[in-house]
């Protein structure tokens, strides 16, 4: 019986090995590849942090701006040189006060206004050949507002009170030109000729044509006119000289005399008569025909 209930006891004991042990975790290569990319993690965070901080650094970033460009309270400020590569749209640019504003470009810089369907109203472009500018009208103003220069469709007005022709070859006007006064610089030539047409000149009250110290020359190849409808043609000077006027024919009687009269025919032509006791006209008539 006790040798029974001993048997018994020794069954029911826990037996002296204990509890079956499971470990858990990542060990061997998987290990060593997780501690691997982890490291590799930590290398690029930092170089990511050195890269951004060398931009900031670089790009000078401040509470107010990023290098030459600055953040204030009417807008943005580019202090030095600046590039747009795309176009660029402001409601005003200006420089700093004393300093020029530029504007470079390596073709052109096109200025333009739009309406509000975005339509093109007025355009300027400054080109490497040309300066074209676009629009109903262009005016050139003082800073006083008086107008200069005029242009639209109908004419072009110049305000000033002078227009100076600086070109060696003068101005060419294809049609008329009204003006109440034309002149040339002191000790200066002024020329007015049509080398193709007719040279017309016209006034209300009179046209006057005057050469203070110097002459006046007027030439043509066929005919010259001297026209007054309701008035006369004066010509006052000291000395009149008609030298290749056609003289009249003539019998020499005793010495010639080298004193003529001037004799116009019913056409209006002038000639040269040999003078005498009476008037010779009569008889040199043949140069009228």
């Amino acid at each position: 019986m006790p040798q029974e209930q001993y048997t018994h006891h020794r069954s029911t004991m826990p037996s002296s090995e204990g509890p079956q042990v499971y470990k858990v975790g990542i060990y061997g290569w998987r290990k060593r590849c997780l501690y691997f990319f982890v490291l590799l993690l930590m290398i690029l965070i930092l170089v990511n942090l050195a890269m951004t901080i060398w931009i900031l650094k670089v790009m000078n970033f401040t509470i107010d701006g990023m290098g030459n460009l600055r953040i204030t309270e009417k807008g943005l400020k580019l202090e030095g040189d600046s590039e747009f590569l795309q176009p660029l749209y402001a409601k005003e640019i200006q420089s700093r006060p004393g300093n020029a504003l530029y504007f470079k470009s390596s073709r052109n810089v096109t200025v333009n206004i739009l309406n509000d369907q975005t339509k093109v109203l007025t355009q300027l472009v400054t080109g490497p050949k040309a300066v074209e500018a676009y629009g109903k009208k262009f005016e050139v103003k003082t800073i006083s507002g008086k107008l200069l220069f005029s242009a639209d469709d109908n004419e072009v007005v110049v305000g000033a009170e002078r227009l100076r022709v600086l070109g060696a070859e003068g101005t060419v006007f294809p049609k008329s030109i009204e003006t109440p006064n034309v002149r040339a610089d002191p000790f200066k030539e002024l020329r007015l000729e049509s080398p193709t047409r007719s040279l017309v000149m016209e006034a209300p009250k009179g046209v006057e044509i005057n050469a203070e110290a110097g002459n006046m020359e007027a030439t043509c190849r066929t005919e010259l006119r001297l026209e007054s409808k309701d008035g006369e043609i004066r010509l006052d000077a000291a000395k009149i000289k008609l030298p290749r006027l056609p003289h009249g024919s003539y019998t020499p009687t005793g010495t010639r005399q080298k004193v003529f009269e001037i004799c116009v025919c019913a056409n209006g032509r002038l000639f040269l008569s040999q003078a005498g006791t009476g008037s010779t006209c009569q008889i040199n008539t043949s140069v009228c025909l």
